[in-house]
């Protein structure tokens, strides 16, 4: 758009423009004085131009000011080209210029590096931090991402409707942010820790399929792949569906998006479906990353009648690595590591010149040798490793986690993959010791599978929801479940976790109400908007694919928040902040 400013984009001045006069606007990004010659780089969004001018006046111009200039456009000479910008054919010679925004005090860093400061300085100052090319270029993908995804959904006929951000509170598994009311004393609204209440509700009301880019609030700590207090999901729901239903619509979503805006191999559709329990046995995660060539495998029945008290009466996983140069150093640390966090005992055994050394291979008989070299097809080279402990969730986990961080040790994840996978059939429940009763696993209105029989019939340990997450390269990146939406067995769910009716009505009102009314069987899922994007750009850190993210410890500096409020304020909303 032309205006007072600029006739053309930074970014856009080529040798199609040459002895023609135009109009730019942007941020100096650098001021170089050569003997005559002054040379300025001028930046804008979708780029940066060389300036030249004898005016030694500019020679004061501050870097990160803003500026309008008009000028000739020139041909450099073949041996001035900078092949490297794409600009570089040309440069602006200065006919007019003028400050806009002049900086008046020392920059807290060179934007160009930006990224080289600490995360704490870079918040404080973010609207510094974004005009580096790639953070800047980061929140420009998010936009493409996002309308992308947008587009994709309407394509399938899904509604996009809004929610409210101001709601009720309700135990949906984190923390709520709280607001409190100043038109009725004492009581209090919350922040939607996801909009699933209002979009099963928008099924009730008769929409076929709905979606939005939903902001969600939780008051959960924050970690590098999970922001504090705000995040946006694609949320989408639709009835009379299964969750079969839902994996399609899933499966076009992801499989568009990381075709689209991915460098690597994308996994097929269908994605591979993985039962939790399979997940926990196999991979030592509810989130495995199938990048890792090798699984865990179940080997207790080998060494059923090894006396050695390592095996005895434990559980026994191992796992095969082709080779490992590492040194009996970083084994014993290893083993040190898992010892603390877990498991029995860890070890190894490896082939060396077809004999079996280590330091489990004393502890192995001759035929439990054979039986390991059979079952895991063992070579010269090859390392076990093999972790003993107690047959529990917790001791899966840990097995898990020595999965991973031997592929990441011995550099055996294939990086150059999105590797995606569905889990299916999550436990409905899990016993809690502490209060020794029942809890429930995720969502409390997921469907459970087999319905009513299967709360009245099975043990509440054995029963399974329709219940799924996708993961992504050991990434969680959605979650979702087929619905309960009968009032009968929603009771009955609700009772088995010690809930009597009273409470399903007091803490979901609106929802069990209007299950009175004819609901339609529904289904959705939530895939992360946030993590979706920062797999995409390869980022460890989620922050930095958000343009105004909270810090590490849950804190905004920029606008430092949380803060104080006035005496007023909190009259009001009849709160007295204790000393």
């Amino acid at each position: 758009m032309e205006n007072i400013y600029r006739s053309v984009y930074c970014g856009n001045v080529d040798i199609s423009y040459e002895n023609k006069e135009v109009r730019l606007a942007g941020w100096i990004e650098n001021v170089r004085n050569l003997g005559s010659l002054i040379f300025i780089t001028l930046r804008d969004e979708t780029g940066i131009v060389q300036l030249i001018s004898e005016n030694e006046e500019y020679k004061k111009l501050n870097r990160e000011s803003t500026i309008t200039v008009s000028g000739i456009v020139k041909r450099r000479t073949p041996d001035m080209v900078n092949k490297s910008m794409k600009t570089g054919e040309i440069e602006v010679e200065i006919t007019k210029l003028k400050v806009l925004g002049d900086v008046y005090k020392v920059l807290p860093f060179e934007v160009k590096t930006s990224r080289t400061s600490s995360e704490e300085t870079r918040l404080k100052y973010r609207y510094l931090d974004l005009r580096n090319k790639e953070n800047h270029e980061k929140i420009l993908f998010r936009s493409k991402v996002i309308d992308f995804i947008r587009t994709t959904m309407k394509s399938m006929d899904f509604t996009e409707i809004q929610t409210p951000i101001l709601t009720a509170s309700s135990p949906e598994g984190a923390r709520d942010f709280i607001v409190p009311s100043r038109k009725y004393k004492g009581k209090f609204y919350a922040l939607p820790q996801a909009p699933q209440i209002f979009k099963q509700l928008l099924m009730c009301s008769g929409f076929n399929r709905y979606f939005q880019i939903a902001p969600c609030f939780r008051d959960e700590d924050p970690r590098s792949d999970r922001l504090y207090g705000d995040f946006y999901q694609l949320d989408f729901e639709m009835s009379f569906v299964t969750q079969e239903d839902v994996f399609e619509v899933g499966e076009k979503v992801f499989y568009n998006v990381f075709k689209e805006f991915g460098n690597r191999e994308v996994s097929s559709v269908p994605f591979k479906r993985i039962p939790y329990k399979e997940a926990m046995e196999k991979y030592g995660s509810d989130k495995p990353d199938l990048r890792i060539p090798f699984v865990l495998t179940n080997i207790t029945d080998v060494l059923k009648d090894n006396e050695s008290t390592v095996f005895s009466g434990k559980t026994v996983r191992a796992f095969k690595v082709l080779s490992s140069d590492k040194s009996n150093s970083w084994y014993k640390k290893l083993e040190e590591k898992y010892k603390e966090i877990g498991a029995s005992n860890l070890g190894f055994v490896k082939i060396d010149n077809n004999e079996m050394i280590g330091s489990f291979a004393k502890l192995l008989s001759d035929a439990e040798k054979k039986e390991l070299t059979k079952l895991f097809d063992l070579e010269d080279k090859n390392v076990l490793f093999m972790v003993t402990g107690d047959n529990t969730e917790k001791f899966q986990k840990v097995c898990g986690s020595l999965r991973l961080e031997v592929a990441e040790n011995l550099d055996l994840i294939d990086k150059s993959k999105y590797e995606f996978c569905i889990i299916v059939d999550f436990p409905m429940y899990e016993w809690n010791e502490e209060e020794n009763k029942y809890d429930f696993t995720h969502n409390p209105f997921s469907m459970p599978k087999g319905g009513m029989d299967a709360l009245n019939m099975s043990d509440p340990s054995e029963i399974v929801a329709c219940q799924y997450d996708f993961v992504c390269n050991g990434m969680e990146m959605a979650s979702g479940g087929e619905r309960n939406y009968n009032p009968e067995i929603l009771k009955k769910a609700f009772k088995i976790a010690g809930y009597d009716e009273s409470v399903v009505e007091s803490k979901f009102p609106s929802l069990y109400e209007a299950f009175q009314y004819g609901a339609p069987p529904h289904a959705g899922m939530a895939p992360g908007i946030d993590r979706i994007l920062m797999t995409l750009k390869d980022e460890d850190n989620i922050r930095e694919m958000v343009a105004f993210p909270m810090s590490a410890n849950g804190s905004d500096s920029l606008m430092g928040a949380p803060n104080q409020v006035t005496e007023e304020q909190l009259r009001e909303v009849h709160i007295k902040v204790r000393d």
